[in-house]
């Protein structure tokens, strides 16, 4: 019986292979075969017709190569055929595709070798990425790929599928635009889809009868079969995944995709530990699995072959994909050098791939925090972002107790943390950080460090939260509550963050933790568009604002810190400030914003001469709502946003 424990062994010791050949590689001619496996005794490679079923027609024994390979050579043509591997250390471990597997059988259970210019769609070659000057550019659309097109009113023939995001035009019974369509309506700049590898627990010969979001890693290099027309033919996913980012290319939207590296869904099965048992995760003292994810085990970035595996992994994705950008689940489990080499690795290919992720774990990891991409640690992780919590809890109430408000719902003395996401979690001389909860200090060094967001796929929606908080508020008095966080996550510096269907008030029935809840709690009802079309309109004026405004995406803290001036007069459960737009070269010399949380109207002085109201509660017109001179008088729940009048 095999001792699943480490204590013993001195990883660091193991010899590192550098070269980008690992894998199984198909040619007309012949199939590359090479894994790293410096603790095997034996590696055997079977061959099958079969992705699930049947046994091997071939069987052969990989060579011993240096630094820790094995590998071999098959003459002849053997695309469409499937593969695994098994190795001997001392026993024999399970059978698995390899690490590396860049297309699967149903189910993840075999390797596929394939010739990958069939998997390309037609054009693929002239399929470039969306470009932005700044990162504070962007607006990042968070969504799942089946949540986004299952519902029966969603209009969308690929239902749950990739392809969901390819079709044109479409609409509910009621004539209100879905899908693409909708996305483009919005004016958001990237799609942040949940994990799309290969998970573990949908079966994808039954896809619709289990849900997840997908945090359970199988393969990392190999996408998910659910989501695919033909999960039978690794070939089929690989084409449609990118039909799906050529269709959001070709409309200006970049594809960002949700990576979890930090932990896998098996630990003693896993492809890892039946490849290089032990190698890839840390350990407790003991020797048994540490687990900073929460979820059984976690990465061992720090050791070299570990962190080689996730950049060539980054790096394949963003080669073979497109992908504009990266989100790190549980970021703060990675070691910072790790993180920084993959920053610099991925550069080199995109120079404006975006990356971000949670600054924190889950639990205790054995590595010390100061070594780890922990948000505290971001200023140590330039050209990543952090995501920015404290400002969410400050909007809406702690997000893990559903009774808690924030600074929407009506609760005083959160208008500090509330600063801090308007100057993008940087340093700025008029914050009082003591009572910035729980940060107590400026942790981004740029805005373009600073993830901006009121709700994501986990926990409560925003609608939700806000109405488990505030039970006894009116409809009306929700909508106002989401238009005015709205308006602080897109008006803010930063990079914006929306979940889908916030725009226009999505709800999962309360549920807070909906990660393997059915269809009916998840997916996006696009009736709800229609009932709640007017908070929709407010969010797509929002993000036009933004972009027609470099005022609201500043790319560098000294800018923040010349151009935007708080109000010095304090009103509980208010926040006013200026911004000086002639200094960033703004359309617009002079911008006053006003957020009122409390229900009461205020009356607010503004700075001397006159203003033009572009947008309050209700409307948002950059031709202008109307002038005041000296003073405004802000409704309760809302936002009011003025520019210099012409003179």
């Amino acid at each position: 019986m095999r001792e699943w424990k480490f204590n013993h062994i001195d990883f660091s010791v193991y010899p590192f292979y550098e070269k980008d050949d690992l894998g199984v590689f198909w040619a007309p001619e012949k199939t590359l075969v090479k894994i790293w496996a410096p603790t095997a005794k034996i590696v055997e490679f079977r061959l099958y017709k079969d992705g699930a079923t049947g046994e091997p027609f071939h069987k052969t024994q990989l060579q011993a190569g240096s630094n820790g390979t094995w590998s071999t050579v098959l003459l002849g043509d053997y695309d469409g055929k499937f593969y695994t591997f098994r190795i001997n250390d001392g026993e024999w471990l399970e059978e698995t595709p390899d690490i590396y597997t860049r297309c699967v059988g149903i189910n993840g259970l075999r390797g596929m070798i394939y010739n990958p210019k069939k998997t390309n769609p037609e054009n693929w070659e002239n399929d470039s990425s969306p470009k932005l000057p700044h990162y504070t550019d962007a607006v990042i659309y968070e969504t799942h790929v089946r949540d986004f097109s299952i519902a029966e009113n969603s209009g969308i023939q690929s239902k749950g599928k990739f392809l969901g995001f390819t079709e044109e035009d479409t609409k509910t019974t009621g004539g209100i635009t879905t899908g693409l369509s909708h996305l483009k309506d919005l004016g958001i700049t990237h799609v942040h889809l949940l994990p799309v590898y290969d998970f573990f627990t949908v079966d994808e010969e039954k896809p619709v009868e289990k849900y997840n979001w997908g945090y359970d890693p199988l393969h990392y290099n190999a996408l998910e079969g659910s989501y695919s027309s033909n999960p039978s033919d690794g070939t089929v996913r690989i084409k449609e995944f990118k039909k799906l980012v050529q269709a959001l290319h070709t409309n200006g939207i970049g594809v960002v995709l949700d990576v979890v590296y930090n932990h896998t869904y098996f630990a003693k099965e896993s492809v890892f530990n039946q490849t290089v048992p032990g190698y890839f995760y840390r350990q407790k003292p003991d020797g048994t699995f540490s687990n900073a994810s929460g979820c059984g085990n976690e990465i061992a970035s720090e050791r070299k072959m570990a962190r080689k595996y996730i950049i060539d992994s980054l790096k394949y994705w963003a080669q073979e994909f497109h992908i504009d950008g990266f989100r790190f689940d549980l970021m703060g489990i990675y070691d910072l050098d790790t993180m920084n080499k993959i920053q610099e690795e991925l550069k080199k290919i995109n120079p404006g791939i975006i990356l971000y992720g949670e600054g924190w774990a889950a639990d205790q990891s054995p590595m010390p925090e100061e070594l780890r991409a922990v948000k505290f640690n971001t200023p140590k992780l330039p050209g990543i972002a952090s995501f920015n919590d404290d400002f969410r809890d400050a909007i809406k109430g702690n997000h893990g107790n559903k009774k808690s408000k924030g600074f929407v719902s009506g609760l005083d003395l959160r208008e500090e943390s509330i600063k801090f996401g308007i100057v993008g979690a940087t340093y700025h001389p008029q914050i009082v950080y003591d009572y910035v909860e729980p940060s107590r200090r400026a942790w981004a060094t740029e805005p373009v460090q600073c993830i901006n967001y009121a709700s994501c796929h986990d926990n409560y929606t925003l609608w939700d939260k806000l109405k488990l908080s505030q039970p006894k508020a009116s409809d009306e008095e929700l909508r106002k509550m989401v238009k005015l966080a709205g308006a602080l996550v897109l008006t803010s510096q930063g990079i914006p963050f929306l979940h889908s269907g916030i725009e226009f008030a999505r709800s999962k029935g309360g549920n807070g933790n909906s990660y393997k809840s059915p269809d009916a709690i998840n997916q996006i009802d696009w009736d709800k568009k229609v009932e709640y079309l007017e908070v929709f309109e407010y969010f797509k004026n929002l993000i036009q604002l933004r972009k027609n405004h470099p005022a609201f995406r500043i790319p560098s803290a000294e800018q923040v810190r010349k151009s935007l001036t708080f109000f010095s007069e304090y009103h509980p459960g208010t926040i006013a400030y200026s911004i000086d737009g002639k200094l960033l070269g703004d359309s617009w010399e002079k911008i006053v914003l006003l957020f009122n949380g409390t229900k009461t109207e205020k009356r607010v002085q503004l700075p001397q001469g006159k203003f033009e109201i572009i947008a309050n509660w209700y409307s948002i017109n950059e031709n202008g709502l109307g002038e005041v001179e000296n003073e405004v008088m802000v409704e309760g729940i809302s936002f009011m946003l003025l520019k210099n009048s012409e003179q």
